[in-house]
């Protein structure tokens, strides 16, 4: 047996080819001795595992860090000074953040679990001329493979026999509906969604039997290549991890600025080195907040938790601020922003009359109406005919709320199950209907004619055929009407009249159906559908889709008015995929729809020239999602890209946020994606955006307090140093004030609540760097301040004669309670401290409480006095140091006046009385 073919285009070639390209016999499939050959060349019909990163790897990673290059350099400098207990301290920091980073990160990536568990199904397959059932990892190209309803694909797979065949491709191709199977060979550009001859490893068998000649396994299958994507998809740096490492560079270079400063001031002084090198120390420990990374870890933890309240499962940290930060989200359609139901929203009889169908989805809640007046089909003799002809026509069931289930739901064909739900709401029960009107014969649908007929007998009444299907199809057999209440011959201008309707319907993203009849005849299920030629009468078209949600246009509309831009991604035509988007306010006038073969025309200068007029991609290949998410990354956009089949994993691992839904998604789309949404709701994603934008906002606080503080310290020693002073604070100092002090308030800073204008802010810019020049602005009132009142105390009582260890304590303390004030300056750029009341947030509350405890233990303990360098001190210096730390808060509330004056003054001036 020589090699298998490499051959792309299987759905180009007949069945006899394949098998022949195969050299498979489909009659008695493979001998034992070629499977053998075949697995040994092609191997199991598996994926390969992705190897685990070891922890030790994970916690070594967490020190690749310029913040904790500073400190490490602090704390080895420190030790060779002999200040050992110092080099303790900096050290236990750096291992504390080091194991909760590693903590975090300790989930590895496992997008492909899932897909390797087709390990476990078995597959029946024709070898050595009998049926054989075996483990879906034994299947090798060339294959018989013998599929029936109910079966799950596990290979790519040529068509060679099939019987009122259908597949389920949502996951690998996005189409909402079961796609119907025929073997006809196909053009060599046909589009995977619409390869109807071949059947693909990863999707379910929702209808009839075929047997299929298998053309790929493992890797080599679509599924395999969509996998091969999603593991080489390279998942970018979210929008703060970029700005953190810009920062620990800035910080770097500062602290190497900053040590060179300090040892020229230093050796102008005539200062011994080692006390030039304790200075250089104590520089090191001030600049950097060694609190940031546990305190940003407890953010975007905080938002995590928010954002589960709303539906929304974080499975990555970075991804509660990248949501927060995002300006496009790239949404599939069915079942996101659309109820994945279909409805029946629109009759139209030929009559004349349009009838309107309330309601949505498959309850049978909603109402007949015509002119703004409800019908009721008992009474209006066409259109019960209609419906009734929708309902017995039709192998579908609707399963009505019960213990298990809250919701009306569809078994079987989604669009049988609409007919039946409008038959409800005329009033007319399918069940009894079809117990009085039996089924006696019926020629099943089929994908060539693209029509169906049943034959039903009535006790009381004659044989009656009815017919449903495309009207392109279904008219040309008609030679009659139904007209109201009369049979009437279907004249030319008629005929056109319903076709004319069915465009405009279809135009509407209506699913079109045509309904008709065949009284006192019986069905001859040989003779074909040409049987019924002028004999049929047709009673009306009937339009459906699948609506919008309600919510997704309230959502849609909050993505634009928050600057963010919603674009469709979706399996579905084209044209219904920018109906929905107009009615949804995605798309206006002017935007249009590309589908996949449009796209691949394209050249990459031609979408980035044109994507920004493209509301609409339909009929999109997986790595054409990926090229999309690209495309918007490349002009500067933060994307979040929504998908639940396998066909979204590759473009899900590389958005900046990947959206997995939680009730139709697949694991593997799952388990590329960084958020889950647990109702399938777009609107629900617009909600998780708010409180990425609420992390955003609070994180912008918390970094504010935290290098306000670092600001002051640094900025003390130095005027210290350069006025000729003692240091006012010891390294251990620095550490208990930017961890225990800032620790006990920062994170319950990030509780902060909503202000409630989060979806009125433009996005954060990439570009935007870590400290903004608005913070920089407010650090120019806060930091002077602080630094004035605690470098101003430090030499006021140093020239009182009171013991260095009593000053060097109170400084220590007036420091800190400085930071117990600029944490109420933090909460809002506006709004007084005074007016928002410390019970607007608790947990600060209780932080300050704790902060105060602390401190009082780090000032009276004998132990910490050992460690910390602190002596008591008395009652009313401790009373005073409140006094001008209080400084701090008033400077900060004449500021926020001010800036609330501009305010009311810009708005007056922009609507003027």
């Amino acid at each position: 047996m020589g090699l298998v073919p490499v051959i792309t285009s299987w759905h180009h070639l007949s069945s006899t080819a394949a098998c022949e390209e195969m050299g498979s016999d489909p009659a008695s499939g493979l001998s034992q001795d070629e499977v053998s050959d075949r697995l040994a060349q092609h191997g199991k019909n598996t994926l390969p595992a992705d190897a685990n990163k070891p922890v030790w790897r994970l916690f070594l990673r967490q020190f690749a860090s310029p913040l904790i290059y500073i400190l490490l350099a602090a704390a080895v400098l420190a030790f060779v000074l002999g200040k050992r207990e110092d080099a303790l301290v900096i050290l236990i920091v750096v291992l504390v953040n080091s194991i909760i980073g590693s903590i975090q990160e300790g989930r590895a990536e496992r997008s492909m679990e899932s897909l390797r568990k087709l390990s476990s199904t078995q597959v029946r397959v024709l070898r050595d001329g009998k049926e054989r059932m075996i483990a879906a990892s034994d299947l090798v190209p060339g294959d018989i493979m013998l599929l029936v309803a109910g079966d799950a694909v596990v290979g790519d797979a040529r068509l060679i026999e099939v019987a009122a065949l259908k597949a389920a491709e949502a996951a690998l191709t996005g189409e909402s509906i079961p796609v119907e199977k025929h073997l006809e060979p196909l053009p060599h550009d046909t589009l995977l969604a619409d390869r109807v001859n071949m059947v693909f490893s990863g999707t379910q068998i929702t209808a009839g039997r075929a047997k299929a000649v298998v053309v790929a396994t493992g890797l080599a299958t679509e599924v395999g290549k969509i996998s091969d994507m999603t593991t080489g998809a390279v998942e970018p740096k979210t929008p703060l991890e970029v700005r953190m490492n810009q920062f620990g560079r800035q910080l770097v270079a500062a602290s190497g600025v900053m040590v060179a400063l300090v040892i020229g001031a230093g050796l102008l002084r005539g200062m011994p080195i080692v006390d030039i090198l304790m200075v250089s120390i104590s520089q090191m420990v001030s600049l950097v907040p060694e609190g940031l990374p546990v305190a940003l870890t407890i953010a975007l933890a905080v938002g995590m938790q928010r954002m589960a309240g709303k539906g929304a499962i974080v499975r990555r940290l970075a991804a509660v601020e990248t949501l927060g930060c995002t300006n496009v989200i790239c949404s599939d359609k069915t079942g996101t922003l659309t109820k994945n139901e279909m409805t029946v929203t629109t009759f139209w009889l030929p009559d004349g009359r349009k009838v309107e169908v309330s309601g949505s989805g498959y309850s049978p809640e909603g109402t007949l109406s015509c002119d703004g007046h409800d019908l009721s089909p008992l009474n209006d003799s066409a259109l019960r005919l209609v419906l009734e002809g929708g309902a017995l026509c039709n192998d579908s069931q609707l399963v009505p709320p019960n213990a298990e289930e809250t919701r009306w739901r569809s078994l079987g064909d989604p669009t049988e199950s609409a007919l039946l739900t409008v038959a409800l709401k005329g009033g007319i029960e399918p069940t009894p209907l079809r117990q009085a009107w039996a089924r006696s014969a019926e020629i099943p649908f089929d994908s060539t004619t693209k029509l169906m007929a049943t034959q039903h007998g009535h006790v009381h009444e004659s044989n009656r055929i009815f017919i449903k299907g495309a009207p392109e199809m279904l008219l040309p057999l008609c030679g009659h009407v139904r007209h109201g209440d009369q049979v009437l011959p279907l004249e030319t201008e008629a005929r056109q009249q319903a076709l004319h309707a069915a465009e405009n319907m279809a135009f509407q993203a209506l699913r079109m159906l045509a309904v008709a009849m065949v009284d006192d005849a019986e069905i001859d299920e040989n003779a074909g559908f040409d049987q019924f030629k002028g004999r049929a009468v047709f009673l009306g078209l009937i339009g459906q889709m699948d609506p919008p949600r309600e919510e997704a246009k309230v959502a849609v509309a909050a993505c634009r008015a928050a600057g963010i831009r919603p674009m469709m991604v979706t399996g579905d035509h084209k044209a219904t995929g920018l109906a929905i988007a107009r009615m949804l306010g995605m798309a206006t006038d002017a935007d249009r729809a590309v589908d996949g073969r449009e796209l691949e025309a394209m050249s990459e200068k031609e979408l980035d020239a044109q994507i920004g007029e493209i509301a609409v991609f339909a009929r999109v290949l997986p790595k054409q999602k990926l090229r999309i998410v690209k495309a918007l990354q490349s002009q500067g956009n933060v994307v979040a890209m929504t998908g639940d089949g396998v066909n979204d994993a590759p473009a899900l691992a590389r958005a900046d946020v990947g959206v997995a839904m939680g009730i139709t998604g697949t694991d593997v789309a799952k388990g590329a994606a960084k958020i889950i949404i647990t109702d399938d709701n777009f609107a629900t994603i617009v909600k998780a955006v708010e409180q990425g934008r609420l992390v955003y906002g609070n994180l912008q606080k918390l970094l504010l307090f935290l290098f306000a503080t670092s600001i002051d310290e640094v900025m003390i020693l130095l005027g210290a140093l350069l006025f000729g002073y003692p240091l006012p604070l010891a390294a251990v100092q620095i550490l208990w004030i930017n961890l225990v002090t800032e620790g006990t308030l920062t994170l319950n800073l990030v509780m902060e609540g909503p202000e409630g204008d989060e979806m009125q802010r433009k996005p954060i810019r990439t570009s935007e760097p870590l400290i903004t020049r608005r913070m920089v602005r407010r650090m120019a009132v806060m930091v002077p301040t602080s630094v004035a009142a605690t470098l101003g105390y430090f030499i006021w009582r140093l020239s009182t004669g009171a013991p260095f260890a009593v000053v060097q304590t109170e400084t220590f303390t007036l420091l800190a309670v400085c930071q117990w004030f600029n944490v109420l300056n933090c909460e809002s750029a506006t709004h007084s401290a005074l007016r928002l009341g410390l019970l607007k947030n608790r947990w600060l509350l209780g932080g300050l409480v704790l902060a105060n405890l602390l401190q009082l233990a780090v000032v009276y303990t004998a132990p910490m006095n050992k460690l910390f360098y602190t002596v008591p001190i008395s009652l009313p210096h401790f009373f005073l140091i409140g006094t001008v730390a209080s400084s701090v808060l008033w400077t900060e509330e004449i500021r926020k006046w001010f800036a609330r004056r501009r305010v009311e003054s810009s708005v007056a001036a922009a609507h003027p009385k």
